[in-house]
């Protein structure tokens, strides 16, 4: 609790105007502090005023009450050495190998609601680069830019309106930017120089349940209105009006989640669908594009060719494989999914390192090429805890 106070302290004074969401941040850290924290934090709430703004339309562009945001030269990675927590799922240390590290991640806790209603909420904890660590935040939403010394977050209960440019090393909040419709996710750009963040009529992950076991259930549609693409440096933000992909389409989604994607050169977005192909293709203004020629790890913005363009990751199953670009299999892998490319030889992956009773007892491991070597990277998961999923970034 110390911490988590002295650090919200330190960020209120240093910033030369109040705040906007300095209520809404006290309040939000309720869920976390002890009784005699929470009592301060509605304290310091209380005698603050919170000012929202925004510009109305479809396709607007909200500039911020605050000044953008100087991006910081990314760093160089002169170490490609390998840091796990083995004996924690999630993990309490720091999770790297090669040029990816394990920046964030979330614990999924699912919350019961008036007539039937269930929904998920997620748990965010970020990177402490300050003692290595992983620190619970109350944002809403978590990602961190390439490089790891920023963040950006939502700030609000489960979707908001305001987006934070958070400094990894300081914990305090260099910029906030208010929007006029709500987002539900941010991922930054490759470059790390915007931010990119799917807008929410609703908060999608919520659903009907019925029956004493709970079996049959009703997804509502997807509640995507539109995205935003934030310049980080000048603290603009573009709104695009984007419907959800039609669920009776093909290609299309039925899920109610629809968060937009990066290309890997940051030039085109991509959606999700619930079909192959497994994403479709756009431009920053959201105009229908042909698909890049790079190729991707399933739903994910991540590479599948090595660094060095020689090698390509293959579909989930156990075992995977990895290929030439012929088509030729140079390697098998007994894990379940082929994440990232730590270097030219190694894979982040999902799999056990020993011996596991069930395929879904699982955690992150580094596996070699040919599948010769697996080195843990995270405990496993326990099925009696609440799940946990992990955040991937580059090191530099």
């Amino acid at each position: 609790m110390s911490r988590l106070l002295r650090d919200t302290l330190e960020e209120w004074a240093s910033e030369a105007r109040v705040p906007h969401v300095l209520a809404d941040r006290a309040l939000r850290r309720r869920a976390w502090l002890p009784i005699g924290a929470t009592v301060l934090a509605v304290g310091l709430a209380v005698a603050v005023a919170v000012f929202a703004f925004g510009l109305r339309g479809d396709n607007t562009t909200v500039r911020p009450a605050t000044d953008g945001v100087s991006v910081p030269v990314r760093p160089t990675v002169t170490s490609t050495d390998v840091r796990g927590d083995e004996e924690n799922a999630p993990p309490r240390k720091l999770v790297a190998a090669g040029n990816v590290a394990l920046s964030a991640y979330y614990v999924t806790k699912t919350e019961k609601l008036e007539g039937n209603w269930v929904r998920d909420r997620r748990v965010w904890s970020l990177y402490d680069p300050r003692d290595d660590t992983y620190e619970q935040t109350p944002w809403a939403w978590v990602d961190v830019a390439p490089g790891l010394q920023l963040a950006a977050v939502v700030g609000g209960d489960l979707i908001g309106k305001q987006v934070g440019i958070l400094d990894m090393n300081t914990r305090q909040v260099k910029a906030w930017i208010g929007l006029e419709h709500a987002v539900g996710s941010v991922v930054w750009s490759p470059d790390g120089t915007k931010v990119l963040a799917t807008a929410y009529s609703e908060y999608p992950e919520r659903w009907q349940v019925f029956g004493k076991d709970a079996r049959t259930m009703t997804m509502p549609k997807s509640t995507r209105i539109g995205y935003y693409v934030i310049d980080v440096a000048t603290g603009k933000a573009d709104y695009h009006a984007r419907e959800p992909l039609d669920d009776n389409a093909s290609p299309g989604n039925i899920g109610a989640r629809q968060d937009l994607g990066w290309s890997l050169d940051g030039s085109m977005l991509w959606e999700p669908t619930d079909t192959m192909p497994d994403k479709l293709w756009l431009d920053l203004d959201g105009e229908r594009r042909e698909a890049p020629a790079d190729r991707y790890v399933d739903y994910t913005g991540w590479s599948k060719v090595s660094p060095n363009g020689k090698l390509v990751l293959g579909p989930n199953g156990l075992p995977t494989r990895i290929t030439d670009q012929s088509g030729a299999v140079v390697g098998e892998q007994k894990v379940l999914q082929l994440l990232a490319w730590a270097d030219n030889d190694n894979v982040v992956a999902l799999g056990c390192a020993r011996k596991c009773g069930n395929e879904f007892d699982n955690g992150l491991v580094l596996v070699s090429v040919d599948g010769s070597r697996v080195t843990r990277l995270t405990g496993s998961h326990d099925r009696n805890n609440d799940p946990w999923n992990w955040v991937l970034t580059p090191r530099n």
